[in-house]
């Protein structure tokens, strides 16, 4: 199996930046948020999951689920999120490890939000990519892009470990606290690093 860098980081840290630089140089990547957006479309398992969860949950005028309202229910009720992780985590679980199979590089990436606060995917990851800000500028970002209040974006964040934890737990880490041109030289760097490390490890 190729070699998983599994990319996390808090939110508004810039994951998907990353992750798209990383894509432009060839890598393969998995990212499970956008697998459980597919997965809960209509006609789709998740959907159903989420469904036999939350019976209550009001659906959107096309019949889709209502990720809004979704969203706020589960960050103000730990035990509303706890259902719903149930319902989808072995979804998304499962997929990503089928995406993964198929891979042909020596190595990926998959991007796991949750990566640290839970374990359903830790044991597929041989490293980890940490993406790290300033927690206000985390702030700033995802008000600035979702257009929620502080205050709810705050929220979000007490979920996830605090950012000293998280970068206490990585292998390496990108610093993403200034401007976007930064990335690319990043990655190239790891990106290279990575190779040498999928390569040893055919080697052994």
């Amino acid at each position: 199996m190729a070699y998983v860098v599994g990319l996390t980081g808090g939110i508004g840290s810039g994951k998907t930046a990353v992750a798209d630089a990383f894509g432009k140089l060839g890598v393969e990547v998995v990212d499970t948020d956008q697998l459980a957006h597919r997965l809960s479309v209509s006609g789709q398992p998740g959907f159903e999951a989420i469904r036999a969860a939350f019976p209550e949950l009001p659906l959107q005028g096309d019949g889709e689920i209502d990720r809004a309202a979704l969203r706020r229910r589960v960050f103000a009720d730990s035990a509303a999120r706890a259902r719903l992780e149930k319902a989808l985590h072995p979804l998304i679980g499962a997929e990503a490890r089928n995406e993964i199979a198929r891979w042909n590089g020596p190595y990926g990436l998959m991007v796991v939000p949750l990566l640290l606060e839970r374990t359903g995917l830790r044991e597929v990851v041989d490293r980890i990519l940490v993406v790290d800000c300033q927690e206000d500028e985390q702030v700033r970002r995802v008000s600035t892009r979702s257009g929620l209040a502080p205050s709810e974006v705050h929220a979000i964040m007490a979920t996830q470990i605090s950012r000293g934890e998280r970068l206490a737990a990585a292998d390496d880490i990108l610093d993403n606290s200034g401007a976007l041109e930064a990335i690319a030289p990043q990655v190239r760097s790891l990106d290279r690093r990575y190779r040498e490390l999928a390569a040893a490890r055919c080697s052994t």
